[in-house]
């Protein structure tokens, strides 16, 4: 019996840049989009492009970039975000336009602060505006797990009318519970007489723990499309994670209706590149993607996996893209070698200089490390690639002197808007009184909320991935940086850190308004 498909919607590049701290530049949007591509998701969400001119320029970037995935840009049902949305997703091979409005009557009164009546009549003309631009429109219904159900029906059935392709029931708020959540899909599908003119969706938030099991609820009641996030990236909790839906349907493909078109060898290539990018670890025990998903330390476990895999195991750690590759870079490895290697990943570079400049950082970390991995080169082009960004601070040279009975001491230079500065502290640890020494020049008055060091890969030369989170006046971000001495990784992590902030000074944080 042949299976419906599923689409599978990614909006990592929006949803999950509202996480706290996750904000991404336009550079570090494309090289997720071209992985997204290679991992052949059908719909990539670039952005809200009326949030800012660097998210506007980033979907028009994303929609530029990818030529066989979808781009689509988020938009209120408001004409000017629609236009926008237009603009930007012009480039696009394939665009979409996806719009909202919501229908809880918590939302309509307190939020929208408008009437059931005029809440539709806003949604049909917000389609209708779309579908000038192009045939494939989105519609979500805000809050709809909170929604009253005849009202649902009526404003489902009024923008399939108006041209509407897809149907999307958030569970904004993570307040569906799977039972209930599927049956909704499957109660609407049943009643709107149009219904089969279009394809119903589901987008889960985490906050319950329940978006994964909820969106998979939805699609055996009918929905084919879900909208979901690399390593279930998202604001508040997050939202419903990609490799735990696409590999449930793969491997559960006895009872499930559908099946998706995802290159799953890809997943966790791509999963750490958004950990890399964001500065958000993946937890060893996180299902798929985490270090500890297909380890196995009990003895009996190792037992049966020793004597017949499945025992133990449902799937095969290589069809998610663990230990795939075994090609590894040395110091004796060419240019042409390294460039493969880089593009293999899907990153490029815009010029033949920005290529030296990476080949020379490679050599450089060749020198320091025996052996150079796909992970320590997504680290490298993450540390090294400025972007958009501009570097207002950047590491000069350091010294940090660490002796049994007396306190660390770190002495260094920081060049700030071109000027060299010098600058020495101690503290009750290496990174402390870098971190200190840091300050004493720039005195940002950031608080500090997270130090993190994760091993990049194996070994003691391995490089360490340092994230500092900061906070100002309400701003957070997260700094990462990479090297193989944990201090220097420290200072570039908390540098770029202030980078940012200096950044977002200067502009406008992405509007986190949407579904």
């Amino acid at each position: 019996m042949s299976k419906d498909r599923l689409v599978i919607f990614d909006t990592t590049l929006r949803d999950g840049e509202q996480s706290p701290g996750a904000s991404m530049t336009r550079d570090e949007k494309v090289r997720i989009a071209r992985m997204l591509e290679k991992l052949k998701v059908d719909v990539i969400e670039a952005g809200f492009a009326i949030a800012s001119p660097g998210d506007f320029e980033s979907v028009r970037a994303v929609a530029e970039a990818v030529k066989d995935s979808t781009v689509c840009s988020l938009a209120r049902a408001v004409k000017g975000d629609i236009e926008r949305a237009a603009e930007a997703i012009r480039p696009a091979n394939s665009g979409r336009i996806h719009t909202f409005i919501a229908t809880s009557p918590i939302h309509m009164k307190y939020k929208l602060q408008m009437e059931p009546p005029k809440v539709l009549e806003q949604a049909v003309a917000a389609v209708k505006l779309a579908r000038q631009f192009t045939d494939d429109v989105e519609f979500s219904l805000e809050d709809a797990s909170r929604s009253e159900f005849e009202f649902m029906c009526r404003i489902i059935e009024s923008v399939i009318a108006a041209g509407a392709r897809t149907i999307n029931l958030p569970d904004t708020v993570g307040y569906g519970e799977p039972g209930e959540y599927g049956m909704l899909f499957s109660r609407l599908i049943s009643a709107i007489p149009n219904a089969d003119k279009a394809i119903f969706s589901t987008h889960c938030h985490n906050d319950l723990g329940l978006a994964v099991a909820n969106s998979l609820s939805a699609v055996m009641h009918g929905a084919r499309q879900v909208e979901c996030t690399i390593n279930g990236l998202g604001e508040r909790a997050g939202n419903a994670a990609l490799e735990e839906i696409v590999m449930a349907v793969k491997t559960r493909k006895d009872m499930m209706p559908v099946q998706t078109t995802i290159d799953t060898t890809h997943i966790v290539p791509t999963s750490r590149l958004v950990s890399s990018i964001t500065g958000f670890p993946v937890q060893p025990n996180k299902a798929i993607v985490g270090a500890n998903a297909f380890a196995h330390e009990s003895g009996i476990h190792q037992d049966g996996i020793l004597k017949h895999r499945e025992t133990y195991e449902i799937m095969r750690a290589e069809d998610v893209g663990w230990n795939t590759n075994k090609l590894v870079l040395g110091k004796h490895s060419g240019r042409a070698a390294v460039k493969a290697r880089f593009e293999a990943l899907g990153i490029s570079f815009a010029d033949s200089e920005a290529l030296n400049a990476a080949f020379i950082r490679f050599k450089d970390l060749a020198d320091k490390k025996h052996e150079v991995f796909d992970e320590d080169l997504q680290a490298l082009v993450s540390d090294a690639q400025p972007h958009t960004l501009h570097e207002a601070y950047q590491l000069g040279e350091m010294e940090v002197i660490c002796k049994t009975g007396i306190n660390p001491y770190a002495k260094l230079a920081i060049v700030v808007n071109g000027v060299n500065q010098t600058s020495e502290a101690s503290g009750s640890g290496p990174v402390d009184a870098t971190f200190k020494a840091i300050e004493n020049v720039i005195r940002s008055g950031a608080h500090l909320q997270l130090y993190s060091v994760n091993s990049i890969t194996e070994g003691t030369d391995s490089q360490g991935d340092v994230t500092v989170r900061l906070e100002k006046n309400g701003v957070i971000v997260n700094g990462v940086g990479a090297d193989t001495d944990i201090v220097t990784a420290s200072a570039k992590a908390y540098l770029h850190a202030l980078n940012l902030l200096h950044s977002r000074s200067e502009k406008s944080h992405p509007q986190r308004d949407g579904v």
